[in-house]
């Protein structure tokens, strides 16, 4: 008879990925590193626990998008004051404000629950090619698109 096995927090192994951004899209980006965030690409996979590894995105001011979304694509966020919406374009986003522009469209497809916030605090962000993560040994993920 087979088992299914059900990881525990403590036996959970985290790896290390960088990623490079330079040409990727944004939306291949994200879906692939929240894959990696929940821990779905691996055998031992468990919806209720942490077992993603940790992501490191450089070169995040060179992640693209297609299309007409520069103009037409609103990105908004309130204050919850009275006139305190805050309405920025894709275009702004990507110029002004790339860490958060990434984290925002990988934050969209984690669990929107208490465990994806643990999840979200494992992706890391940096808009050129260094990162202070050497010592950790990231391993290279490769992302197609």
């Amino acid at each position: 008879m087979r088992q299914t096995t059900m990881a525990k927090p403590s036996e959970v192994v985290r790896q290390w990925y960088v990623v490079d951004g330079t040409g990727l899209r944004l939306g291949r980006l994200a879906t692939e590193v929240a894959t990696v965030l929940r821990g779905k690409h691996k055998p031992t996979y468990t919806p209720n626990v942490d077992c993603g590894d940790y992501v490191i995105i450089v070169n995040a001011d060179k992640v693209v998008i297609t299309g007409d979304q520069d103009n037409k694509k609103s990105y908004y966020n309130h204050s919850q004051y009275p006139g305190g919406l805050r309405t920025r374009t894709t275009k702004e986003m990507r110029e002004k404000y790339t860490v958060e522009w990434v984290e925002k469209a990988v934050k969209g497809m984690l669990p929107h629950t208490k465990l994806g916030n643990v999840m979200r605090t494992h992706l890391f962000v940096y808009e050129g090619p260094e990162h202070p993560h050497a010592a950790q040994k990231p391993v290279e993920l490769k992302i197609k698109g």
